[in-house]
């Protein structure tokens, strides 16, 4: 049974930094791409960013491009995501998910076929 566990949500203020968790377990993480996706209030869940499954390539969506930053311990079995310079408008209950395909990197919502329960991330101005 695939697990994914969120961690390190919270409230901080604009130009804050946070780092989010997910750790997976249930298959060999080595071999899947994961993804953060995220949902504010309001509003439809969306992609963040994605990395492969031995971390060689990473996708951002165009709002966190410079500022968040995607990376994976397979040892661990952890992707993490490191939010820097945040802003108001992060504020979203943020998704760990995976597709069930090895060895791909979908961005698409309709690929993700495991999601975690997701972390609360906040930030006031």
């Amino acid at each position: 049974q695939v697990q994914l566990v969120e961690s390190g949500g919270g409230l901080v203020q604009a130009g804050d930094s946070l780092r989010l968790s997910c750790a997976a377990s249930g298959r060999t993480f080595s071999m899947y791409g994961m993804d953060w996706f995220r949902q504010a209030p309001g509003k439809e869940r969306e992609f963040v960013a994605v990395i492969t499954w031995d971390g060689s390539i990473t996708r951002y969506a165009d709002s966190v491009k410079g500022r968040f930053t995607i990376s994976r311990d397979n040892a661990k079995n952890t992707v993490y995501l490191q939010m820097n310079g945040l802003k108001p408008e992060d504020t979203a209950v943020y998704y760990c998910a995976s597709s069930a395909r090895t060895f791909t990197y979908p961005t698409r919502l309709s690929d993700m076929f495991y999601w975690g329960k997701g972390t609360l991330v906040t930030v006031s101005s």
